[in-house]
């Protein structure tokens, strides 16, 4: 088991002004125990950031308080210069805030066009709720079109999205954010349960992606993946921001590799 982070006489902190997204003193507690603690994040338009930590560091939680599935108990989320902090899911999404989660969250029963579809129909109408299939309007077919040649899943098309591999079922939850506009993408660990094949494909097209010009913020234990991608890497242990830099500076780090104890960089 990782053991506690050594202590340090200063709590990293990013505190670099502007940004797509920032956290300012981000914490939330649960029963007396702290599960985020005080993050102070800012990330710049376009910039690929890795978020990595020893199982239960707070890396899931953090990406639940920034996309609104839970409220923090102390601080700010910051959305292009707007204060999200209090904003539901839902409400986020139309501002450029799209996340994918650890297991594979499609319509099994409807094809990938399907699922495809009703996203950018959705995000179209502003409203939360799923509209009726006559509803879906020609603007968001060829919405829906465009995200699934971006994601590569044009040839897929027709499949129902339950017989997919799961590499493929990930190649959907991308295109889904494609259709929805999204510019922050939240990816969390894109690659788990994968089979090693279907790795490199995944890691180009989330490569595509960001040279397009998507900020991308992703947790992801495959550590060959993160450092063949990441700009910079943030570091959580125990809830805490403990480093945050250039992969080189934070593989490096002796506070990082404590934390670890051994587990691979």
């Amino acid at each position: 088991m990782p053991a506690q982070a050594p202590s340090a006489p200063d709590r990293v902190h990013d505190t670099r002004s502007g940004g797509a997204l920032r956290l300012d003193g981000l914490s939330w507690h649960v029963g007396g125990r702290t599960i985020v603690d005080a993050v102070t994040l800012s990330v710049p338009p376009g910039e690929f950031l890795a978020v990595i930590g020893p199982n239960g560091a707070g890396k899931t939680s953090l990406f639940n308080l920034v996309t609104g599935f839970v409220r923090p108990s102390a601080g700010r989320i910051v959305l292009d210069d707007r204060d999200v902090t209090g904003l539901p899911p839902h409400r986020r999404v139309p501002l450029g805030l799209g996340r994918t989660f650890q297991t594979s969250s499609v319509f099994a029963t409807m094809t990938v066009r399907e699922n495809v579809e009703i996203a950018a129909q959705a995000a179209r109408s502003g409203r939360r709720s799923l509209l009726p299939w006559s509803r879906i309007t020609q603007a968001a077919r060829v919405t829906a079109a465009d995200a699934l040649d971006r994601a590569r899943l044009t040839g897929r098309a027709e499949a129902v999205a339950g017989s997919l591999s799961h590499g493929q079922k990930r190649k959907l939850e991308l295109a889904i954010l494609l259709s929805v506009a999204a510019r922050i993408l939240l990816l969390d660990e894109p690659m788990a349960g994968m089979a090693m094949e279907e790795v490199p494909e995944l890691t180009g097209l989330i490569r595509d992606l960001h040279a397009g010009g998507a900020t991308v913020l992703m947790v992801e234990h495959h550590m060959e993946v993160v450092l063949g991608l990441a700009e910079r890497i943030a570091v959580l242990h125990h809830g805490e921001l403990i480093a945050c830099g250039r992969p080189a500076e934070v593989t490096a780090d002796p506070t990082v590799r404590e934390a670890y104890m051994g587990e691979p960089l």
